[in-house]
């Protein structure tokens, strides 16, 4: 069976405030009309069609990378019937046609299953919820056998359909051979003055085909984005789904409500070992790996890195794009940038920041320290306040100190430079040239004491 999805993301979004597209407003991260998509393409569909409209170009560009994705324009917002008949020409003859909504981002896929099995050539279906305050929502009316006849918009409602509490949600699978004959005869004689696919609904049952409701697991996952508020409080929701697996999952989250996971162009999303801990006001970005006996204390921002067992991230740390191997210590605010690589029982301290590096298994960078393109060996100590000195404003050089050494307090590492295995520097020193093995090396002006009479006031 041939599935087209369409997708409804020409809004302009005026309650959002905002000169961003309404559907690239994020949630957890990640942008809802992405979450769509994700969602459409997990049921398999042959084709997938967006129609834009507000900022299409600004849309287009963020999915410039999909290949899967066949793009109409409406240049006139007319209403959603208007909106797929954009798309029209695109769709299959035969099969089914989901029809998805840009702002409406949470939709799970085993609720889009579902809903497609219920298509037949005889049967569309559509999702539905019911609501104790449906204002706004276009209303499910039905016959006395509780059969759907048809969907009243609200503003078009009497006083009697009006009390109803089931709603239309906009969602619906229909037989794509139909969608071509219904959308031609759709008429703008309404409240709105626009085209409504909801009337598709009255089409179907004049033609005789059953219109079978299906409502999903969650009524969050209907819900719509019109403002900020909404956005909150999806989010919200979706967080409270996300942290929840993680505990499933065995994880220690100290106040769940602190957590925040936020997918972004994540592949693998977040992955957890046995016995992890995570204390709060913890964001996870990304892909991140945190296996067997991770700790992750307070305010940490852990961003497409990977903790290997038994490692501990402190307090008010951010990581991205590093590679932390078993049993490392890092922080209290601590900083490692991409490409930093941390060996085995490797520790960077508080105030440290570490780029495009590897320290290796045992050494220590304890203390107000910057390492830049610098390869460290087994069981270097770094003294506080060390930095190599990676840039000459054109160019990056590279530092390398081998196993063993001692670097000594506020010391200056000028690359390229090599400092020998066991060799020591001296604390204060500006090293200019490569270091031999087990030689120690002080590069700094001498000391003098003069007479001197300190002015006074």
């Amino acid at each position: 069976m041939n599935i087209d999805v369409v997708v409804l993301a020409a809004g302009q979004g005026s309650r959002m405030k905002s000169d961003l597209p309404k559907v690239l407003h994020p949630i957890a991260g990640k942008s809802m009309l992405a979450h769509v998509l994700d969602c459409a393409r997990s049921v398999e569909a042959n084709n997938l069609h967006v129609v834009v409209g507000h900022g299409s170009e600004v849309v287009k560009t963020c999915f410039n990378t999909a290949t899967d994705i066949q793009w109409a324009l409406q240049t006139e917002q007319k209403g959603t019937g208007h909106a797929v008949k954009m798309a029209l020409d695109n769709l299959a003859p035969s099969g089914v046609t989901l029809i998805l909504y840009g702002d409406v981002p949470l939709i799970q896929s085993n609720t889009l299953q579902q809903l497609i099995k219920l298509v037949s050539p005889s049967q569309m279906s559509l999702l539905t919820v019911n609501m104790q305050d449906p204002t706004g929502y276009g209303r499910i009316v039905r016959d006395a056998n509780e059969k759907v006849t048809s969907i009243v918009e609200h503003k078009d409602a009497s006083d009697a359909e009006l009390v109803i509490e089931e709603v239309n949600t906009g969602i619906m699978a229909v037989p794509t051979e139909n969608l071509h004959k219904w959308l031609p005869q759709l008429s703008s004689d309404n409240a709105q003055g626009e085209y409504y696919l909801t009337d598709v609904i009255a089409m179907a049952v004049e033609s005789g085909l059953v219109v079978e409701t299906l409502q999903p697991e969650f009524a969050e996952e209907t819900y719509g984005v019109n403002n900020r508020a909404q956005q909150a409080g999806l989010e919200r929701w979706y967080q409270a789904r996300l942290v929840n697996e993680l505990m499933t999952q065995g994880v220690t989250v100290l106040d769940p409500a602190r957590l925040d996971i936020r997918l972004g162009n994540s592949t693998t999303g977040v992955s957890v070992g046995r016995d992890v801990v995570i204390d709060a006001n913890v964001i996870l970005d990304g892909d991140v790996v945190l296996s067997d006996g991770v700790h992750i204390e307070a305010n940490c921002i852990i961003k497409n890195s990977s903790i290997a067992a038994g490692s501990k991230v402190k307090a008010f740390s951010h990581l991205e794009d590093a590679n932390v191997a078993q049993k490392c210590d890092i922080g209290p605010y601590a900083r490692l940038r991409p490409g930093a690589v941390l060996e085995n029982g490797a520790k960077v301290g508080n105030f440290c920041e570490v780029k495009k590096s590897v320290i290796g298994a045992g050494s220590k960078v304890n203390h107000l320290t910057y390492i830049g393109d610098a390869t460290i060996g087994k069981d270097v100590n770094i003294g506080a306040g060390t930095i190599t000195c990676n840039y000459d404003g054109v160019n990056k050089f590279k530092t390398k100190i081998e196993d063993g050494v001692f670097i000594g307090s506020n010391s200056s590492l000028v690359a390229p430079v090599v400092i020998g295995e066991n060799a020591t520097v001296g604390a204060g020193s500006t090293i200019t040239k490569d270091v031999g093995a087990n030689k120690l090396a002080v590069g700094r002006g001498k000391q003098v004491s003069l007479n001197w009479q300190r002015p006074s006031k």
